[in-house]
């Protein structure tokens, strides 16, 4: 992982590490057809869904502290398309984020990364993503290749239906390498170190009529959450 900035975690390794049942996920995922509309696209699309809440990790602990609901925020530099101002989206519902395997889920992740980066603390983001084809096609990062401006990403294949396309592509930050693959597997993972790579997904097409692509993003930053003037 930290020699080549990304690793991809298979589900009953990530199940064994959070301590959690494969039924127990599967009751979490239902909770992916109740996301709101993302209201923020300046691509001028309707093909994204999304519900963001945040919280604190304590390791080697793993304990997990909810914060008070605040704004997604990233800097331009990090996402040109979206970045630069405050974005509020629906918190996680209560029985979700509430059910003991979300935090164990978060909590188990937040230590294992510390063992690579040693921090007190983890400020982490939470994202619940839908995205459909609704309209012909969904763009899962229609800000492109970038990074987060955090130390660590994790992308948690939820669920596909219908669909083709959504191929993950990890590059060098530094450099001219890079790999290409889709993940397909649900709950299995993708572990980014975000110094090392940059990271996208293509768009993904309906394969008849209508599909989706399910994703838990969890971002994890040792300085505190981002917000207005940061770099």
């Amino acid at each position: 992982m930290r020699r080549q900035g990304w690793a991809v975690v298979a589900a009953d390794e990530l199940r064994r590490a959070a301590e959690v049942s494969a039924s127990t996920l599967e009751a979490l995922a239902a909770s992916w057809n109740d996301l709101p509309p993302d209201t923020h696209l300046r691509d001028g699309g309707h093909y994204r869904f999304r519900r963001h809440s945040c919280y604190v990790v304590h390791t080697p602990s793993g304990q997990v502290e909810t914060v008070p609901h605040r704004a997604h925020w990233q800097s331009v530099t990090y996402n040109a398309l979206h970045g630069g101002f405050e974005r509020w989206f629906e918190p996680v519902r209560p029985e979700v984020a509430g059910d003991p395997a979300w935090s164990r889920l978060i909590g188990r992740l937040g230590s294992a990364l510390a063992a690579i980066q040693a921090t007190e603390r983890w400020y982490v983001e939470a994202h619940q993503f839908r995205v459909d084809t609704t309209g012909g096609i969904g763009r899962p990062t229609p800000e492109g290749a970038h990074r987060d401006g955090v130390d660590f990403v994790v992308v948690i294949m939820v669920g596909r239906q219908g669909v083709k396309g959504g191929e993950t592509r990890v590059f060098e930050a530094q450099g001219p390498h890079g790999v290409r693959f889709t993940l397909s597997e649900p709950w299995s993972a993708l572990v980014l170190d975000d110094h090392q790579v940059i990271h996208e997904s293509t768009p993904i097409q309906p394969l008849q009529d209508h599909g989706w692509r399910d994703t838990l993003v969890l971002t994890f930053r040792a300085a505190g959450f981002q917000g207005p003037g940061q770099p």
